[in-house]
Parts: C-alpha cells; sequence; structure tokens
C-alpha cells in the first residue's frame, strides 16, 4: 500500500518561480531589480494580481482600512481561528524580487496545494500580504501589522507623509478605490497560528549549505530621528565663536554614539540618513535631520546604548538646539517552541536538512508574535545579498521552503 501523500507533495515548484518572476513586472527596474513602493500604482498591480491568482483557485479576498490584503480558504468550520501565512509584497527602492514576495507566495502555494489535494482543512488558512513593511516609503515600516495587532492606532498612522507630502490615510484610499469588489474587515481577527516565510537576508545558510533556516528569535531594535537646529551664517565672517553650526553638532553626536555601540561588537549602529539645511558650500549649516537605527539580539545591550543616545545629544549640541524622537522600539523575543518544533518536524520529514538561525532583520511575524503563536522559516539568499537587484534565492530552495510551510500549514489547520 503507497503511504500517503504530504501536502506538500502537491506543491508545484515552476508554478512559484514563475509567479515570482510575474509579481517582478510590477515595478521592474532596469537592472533586473524591483520599486514597487508601498501603497503605490505598482503595488496595486501587484496587488490586482494576488487576488486574480487567489479568485481562480476560489480563495476569497479581504481587506482593512490599513489596505493589508488577506485571501482566504475556508476551513471545514468557519468559525475556528484561521491559520495565517504570508509577509509583504512592498519592496526598497532598489529592491529584488524575492524580500517578502517569496513568503506571500509561498502562502498562496500552499492553498493552490489545498485545493489540488482536494481535501479541506479543519481551519480556515489564510495568506496576508502586509501593508508598508519596508518602511521605505513612509517611516516607519510594520504599519499594517501594527495596526492589526494593536500595536498602533490608526488616528495616530494615517496622517505620517511621504517624501511628496502624500499621508499614508490618501494612499491607502486610492489603493482601496482600485479594489474590485474586496470586502473590507475589522482589524484584530483571531488568529490560530502565523508562519512567515522569508529569505533569510543573510549568509549563514548558504555558508552552512542548508536549504531550510527555522527561525528562533528576532532581535531588538530601536530608531530614532535626531533635529539638530542652529543658524545659518556666512561661511566667510561667521566667526567660529560665534556659529551655532548644526552640522558640526551632529557631527559630533554622530561619533560619540558611534563609540558608545562599540561593545559588544556584534552591536549594530547605522546612520543612514542625513539631511542638512541650507545645504550651501558657503553658508553654516542652520539644521540637520538625521536617524539611527541600533539593534542588538540582547535587549539590555540596546537600553544601555539608548541611554547613551539620550545623554550624548543633550552633551554634543554645544549652543545648538536638539529634538529627538524615537519612532520605534522593539524588543528581542524569541518565536514560539511549537511552530518552531512543526517546522523541524516538517523538514525532517521530507528529508530536507534545516537548522536554528536568528533573524537580525525585522519582519511582521515580530508584531504577530504578540498576539498568536509565530514563527519564521528562512531560505537562503545569494551571498547574504537583499534590499538590491542582485538579491537572488535559488528555485529548488523556495521550493523547499514553500513544501514546508505546506506541511507546517497543514498540521496547524488540522489542529482543534
Amino acid at each position: 500500500m503507497a503511504a500517503p501523500q504530504r501536502l506538500s507533495d502537491f506543491v508545484d515548484g515552476e508554478r512559484l518561480w514563475a509567479r515570482h518572476m510575474a509579481l517582478a513586472t510590477f515595478g521592474a527596474r532596469a537592472d533586473g531589480g524591483v520599486d514597487r513602493p508601498t501603497l503605490s500604482p505598482q503595488e496595486a498591480q501587484a496587488r490586482a494580481q494576488m487576488i486574480a491568482w487567489g479568485r481562480a483557485i476560489g480563495l476569497e479576498p479581504f481587506t482593512d482600512k490599513a489596505a493589508n490584503l488577506f485571501l482566504r480558504l475556508e476551513g471545514r468550520d468557519p468559525s475556528l481561528a484561521p491559520v495565517v501565512a504570508g509577509s509583504h509584497i512592498d519592496s526598497q527602492p532598489t529592491g529584488g524580487k524575492f524580500d517578502g514576495v517569496f513568503g506571500v507566495l509561498a502562502a498562496l502555494e500552499t492553498a493552490a496545494a489545498i485545493v489540488a489535494r482536494g481535501e479541506q482543512p479543519l481551519r480556515p488558512f489564510e495568506i496576508v500580504a502586509w501593508t508598508n513593511e519596508e518602511g521605505s516609503r513612509f517611516a516607519p515600516g510594520m504599519t499594517g501589522s501594527d495596526l492589526f495587532t494593536g500595536t498602533k492606532a490608526l488616528e495616530a498612522v494615517l496622517p505620517i507623509r511621504d517624501a511628496d507630502g502624500i499621508s499614508i490615510g490618501e494612499a491607502v484610499a486610492s489603493i482601496l478605490a482600485a479594489d474590485d469588489k474586496v470586502p473590507l474587515r475589522a482589524f484584530g481577527l483571531p488568529i490560530a497560528a502565523y508562519v512567515e516565510p522569508h529569505i533569510e537576508q543573510a549568509s549563514v545558510l548558504e555558508e552552512a549549505g542548508i536549504p531550510i533556516g527555522i527561525v528562533s528569535g528576532i532581535q531588538g531594535t530601536r530608531r530614532y530621528r535626531i533635529r539638530v537646529m542652529g543658524e545659518a551664517a556666512h561661511a566667510g565672517t561667521a566667526l567660529r565663536k560665534d556659529r551655532r553650526d548644526a552640522l558640526m553638532a551632529a557631527v559630533r553626536m554622530i561619533r560619540a554614539i558611534d563609540e558608545a555601540a562599540m561593545e559588544p561588537a556584534d552591536t549594530l549602529l547605522t546612520v543612514g540618513m542625513l539631511q542638512v539645511t541650507p545645504n550651501a558650500p558657503s553658508v553654516v549649516p542652520a539644521e540637520v535631520f538625521f536617524s539611527i537605527d541600533l539593534r542588538h539580539p540582547d535587549n539590555a545591550v540596546v537600553d544601555r546604548v539608548d541611554a547613551a543616545i539620550r545623554r550624548i545629544v543633550e552633551e554634543m549640541k554645544g549652543n545648538c538646539s536638539v529634538e529627538l524622537k524615537q519612532i520605534q522600539h522593539s524588543p528581542s523575543l524569541n518565536f514560539a517552541p511549537a511552530i518552531r518544533s512543526a517546522i523541524a518536524e516538517a523538514a525532517a520529514a521530507r528529508g530536507i536538512p534545516a537548522m536554528d538561525v536568528y533573524s537580525a532583520a525585522g519582519h511582521d511575524a515580530r508584531q504577530l508574535h504578540y498576539i498568536c503563536p509565530a514563527g519564521m522559516i528562512f531560505v537562503p539568499c545569494r551571498g547574504g545579498v537583499s534590499h538590491n537587484p542582485d538579491e537572488w534565492a535559488e528555485p529548488e530552495h523556495l521550493t523547499a521552503g514553500a513544501q514546508v510551510l505546506a506541511d507546517v500549514v497543514w498540521h496547524l489547520a488540522n489542529s482543534a
């Protein structure tokens, strides 16, 4: 007698790859990358394609006031909380074809496998594409999952504007208006479990020759915006002792903050944005605006450097004034052991090598972790390169990740 087929036996790797290439045409860059800002016309096109693929296999689309997109496969008992899997489809301006998209398409492939198998799970299964994970157009990121889980309030988020002055509220309204008969749901739908597949965005799996990463947790992060205000003056006549030079004050701050974050050696500190006003060669800078991104797995380290940052900006401001705003604080976390075990067991059952890894980058699974059992599946990406047109994942690794996801979802969706 033949062994019963696993759901993963119905995963179609060629279809999964073809859909990655198809979604990459929405916002395609000449260099092979993807520029698909959140809540943009390009994302609306990708969203419409996802809805069309879902409807073709009987999935029902839903959205909410954050424009999160859900595709629902009904369970035998619709009253039960669904199992949810997915990620995001927005990209960085110089993004690749796989970041976020793999999680959404692996979840869609899981639904397609369930339909092909012809058996309905006990619980509903939902695919999700979260809004504004990247935070490149509207800062900070994770907007959709923050609003869904109640971490942030709608009225605090909708007024946030992009560089062109367009608000999140206006952008969401445009996306929802473009949807074709997609019902609106309230935030906070109860979820039985959440699983997010993703490319690793690091090289641990590739160097180990392992196709599946069982993500143990996500490191803590704090993000800041700092504004230093001085006074514009003539570069040839204003004496140094009289100047209120915002850039010199900012440089002192950045150097001291960098030194404060040197220990331990794996502390990550990034000043990725620096804006100088008026930015003219013969004018003493009147204002400087810069960002700080601080990360470490140990919350105590993050908290210690946070205290140093707050002290340093005051000590180094000189005769300028300074405003510090923390825009995000996400403590380190460990994912649910039950989800991690389910991923390990699914990989082992298919004979796919797997190992534990830790996520240095943030993901929507962080927000979901606080409302339901959550976990992540990583697959390798070449050279660890991501947020880059050269981002690349091998088709066989994407297929393996989708196979593991399918069996994990089937297990979770048939658990009472």
